[in-house]
């Protein structure tokens, strides 16, 4: 059996860290907590689980933090969780049959993670991540800000899931000004860097600063194309932000240059149209989204309604304005068996109830 150390950097997490180590209790070997610089009951909580506490500076680099953390591990492995992150009870019992039956030869186990959900708890947002690596002995993340270890070696896909269940608003500005000093202390970013960055600064309302680090992004190439097509959709959003309609749909449509339609950016050309009661034209795009096949081993950021729920829905909307009834009643339907509870799947029935006659 695989043996694992969990590796977490922490600061000022009293509220959650409990907590998520009671969700990792007795599934890995040995828990290192770094703290970088708590000022709560932190570190106190910390000792009552870890085998080891330790301190790190911290120095507005989260690659550096994380590669301390993995140097203080003894396992075979190291794993990673943040301290609002948490292993549910089917993941607990998945994570263990992984753990038993990880073969020796094996670097680098991708793990979902789940990181926003709908009024049920079911994700809408959800992401692969490296999240059981093999301990080398050397540095492996990479990136001051949405740091990563570049995969290599055997690497495995699994179905278990960590579930990130935050608490409050943290401090919203940190990854800003971190992306900022290094611009400022002349640090050329990379493409992945640069991304995020845009990312950030259309968080803040920056939308002109954003544009523009996008179609640097885009222009200068070397990013991975589950970045640029997501860097077409933030162009759009911003272009929407600053009333330049027509650029965001330019934008969107830029996107397949950069490989096939992904469901999600089909849903944003159907919300395009939609929002300008273009409605056949919307439905065009939704259905679309309805043959795209969703693929969450490509990395990308995958919002799952945008694979069944959310076409059906806005079809229903659709073809009810065209005065298609039948059909829209028929994509109400086909939304209801994703989500029998949602609202608007329910508003639907009574409304299509009301109009039969």
């Amino acid at each position: 059996m695989a043996t694992i150390s969990l590796c977490m950097i922490v600061k000022n997490e009293e509220a959650v860290l409990g907590r998520c180590l009671d969700s990792a209790a007795g599934l890995v070997d040995e828990i290192v907590v770094v703290d970088t610089g708590s000022t709560d009951a932190t570190r106190e909580i910390a000792t009552r689980y870890a085998d080891r506490v330790c301190e790190f500076a911290w120095i507005d680099d989260f690659a550096a933090a994380r590669n301390f953390a993995f140097a203080q591990a003894s396992m075979e492995y190291c794993m990673w969780l943040d301290a609002d992150d948490v292993l549910l009870m089917q993941d607990r019992e998945k994570f263990l049959d992984l753990k038993r039956s990880l073969p020796a030869s094996v670097d680098v186990v991708m793990m979902k993670y789940h990181t926003a959900f709908d009024r049920a708890g079911n994700p809408t947002f959800s992401y692969y991540r490296e999240r059981i690596i093999r301990n080398t002995g050397r540095p492996m993340w990479v990136g001051a800000v949405h740091e990563v270890i570049p995969p290599f070696g055997q690497v495995v896909w699994s179905d278990v899931a960590v579930t990130h269940k935050k608490e409050g608003a943290g401090d919203p500005d940190r990854n800003l000004r971190i992306f900022e000093a290094r611009r400022a202390a002349g640090l050329h970013p990379e493409p992945r860097e640069r991304f995020y960055y845009a990312r950030e600064l259309y968080y803040h309302g920056r939308y002109e600063a954003a544009e523009r680090e996008l179609r640097t992004f885009l222009d200068e190439g070397g990013g991975w194309v589950e970045n640029e097509i997501e860097a077409c959709r933030f162009l759009a959003y911003c272009a929407y932000q600053m009333g330049k309609q027509d650029e965001a749909l330019q934008a969107l449509l830029e996107s397949f240059r950069f490989d096939d339609p992904r469901a999600e950016t089909c849903c944003d050309l159907g919300k395009h149209f939609l929002d300008r009661e273009e409605y056949r034209r919307a439905a065009f795009w939704y259905e679309l989204a309805l043959t795209r096949e969703r693929e969450d081993r490509s990395g990308a950021f995958v919002q799952p309604d945008c694979y069944g729920y959310l076409p059906c829905i806005q079809l229903c909307v659709c073809y009810d304005r065209l005065g298609r009834r039948e059909l829209a009643e028929a994509y109400n339907l086909r939304a209801g068996q994703y989500k029998p509870e949602d609202p608007a799947y329910q508003h639907n029935l009574i409304y299509f109830a009301e109009h039969s006659g």
